[in-house]
């Protein structure tokens, strides 16, 4: 178990981007909420105060997530690479500390320890536009950001998503970490070229599309099983406010569909595929040392 946190240590120690990304991102957000304009001027009605909670906080949550995939998805495509760039791997593979270790603390800091992060961050950035939009704006507005049950069930949302893209995207965390481990160079070719060419293969000689539809449907499939659709009448809520309708989760408790999500089998087939894959790439990062 030490041997695990000083791995974890050592990610945080060689990649500050990890925690210095997410900061600068939540002093910008900042920075525009304590100089940018706010102005609701509008007079409503106590539903539509507790729908506006979302509304704001929402987009504002969403995009420290989006940022987050972008650096965690860079961060594994690199970490295997650059440790045999820099030559790193010599002196790790020196140490009583396994390839396996090593392997799985980068996959822990990719699809955990920076969403992580990233949460906390997005945390304390959203408490700080709550208060500064409760200084600025009308007493009513700055009531509706302060709604317990609003930041509980954003907390169990970022924690859901955490843990649910974690397992459903594991065949792209798989293929990341294999050609980090595999690529003697120019590793985004690496990533992307294989793909186009098994696909383009499959399309010219056999007439068929399975590769890429399940690509897509892996691409694109989360959101369906992991969330209810507006399908559901009780997730979601529209109101108008002045000439414009919203529509938002009623509340995340009916949004949510982790049975639904558990239940797939794409979830399982997923989770196998991207387990043979990271297998790879530690079978690999035993047999290589250098670019």
């Amino acid at each position: 178990m030490n041997t695990y946190i000083w791995l974890i240590r050592r990610e945080f120690w060689e990649n500050r981007a990890i925690w210095i990304v997410p900061a600068v991102i939540g002093v910008a957000l900042t920075v525009a909420a304590l100089f940018g304009r706010i102005d609701f001027g509008l007079a409503i009605s106590a539903e539509q105060k507790r729908m506006i909670g979302p509304t704001v906080l929402l987009p504002y949550e969403f995009t420290f997530f989006a940022v987050m995939s972008i650096y965690s998805s860079w961060y594994l495509m690199e970490c295997l690479y650059a440790d045999r760039k820099d030559r790193s791997v010599l002196f790790w593979k020196s140490l009583p500390i396994s390839d396996t270790a090593t392997v799985l603390a980068k996959l822990f800091i990719g699809v955990i320890a920076i969403p992580l992060v990233y949460f906390l961050v997005a945390d304390v950035s959203t408490l700080l536009l709550a208060f500064i939009v409760s200084m600025r704006a009308q007493a009513y507005l700055g009531s509706v950001l302060w709604q317990p049950e609003l930041w509980l069930q954003l907390h169990v949302l970022w924690l859901y998503v955490i843990v649910t893209t974690g397992i459903w995207f594991l065949p792209f965390t798989g293929w990341l970490l294999l050609v980090s481990a595999w690529a003697k160079r120019a590793v985004m070719l690496w990533l992307v070229l294989p793909p186009l060419a098994l696909y383009g293969a499959e399309h010219w000689f056999f007439g068929s599309d399975v590769f890429g539809s399940q690509l897509t449907e892996r691409a694109l499939g989360y959101l369906p099983r992991a969330f209810y659709g507006q399908s559901n009448s009780s997730a979601w809520a529209t109101t108008a406010i002045g000439t414009d309708a919203i529509t938002v989760p009623s509340s995340v408790w009916h949004l949510l569909n982790p049975i639904g999500f558990l239940s797939s089998p794409a979830t399982w087939v997923g989770v196998l595929v991207g387990a043979a894959m990271i297998y790879g790439a530690i079978q690999l990062r035993l047999r290589r040392a250098e670019t």
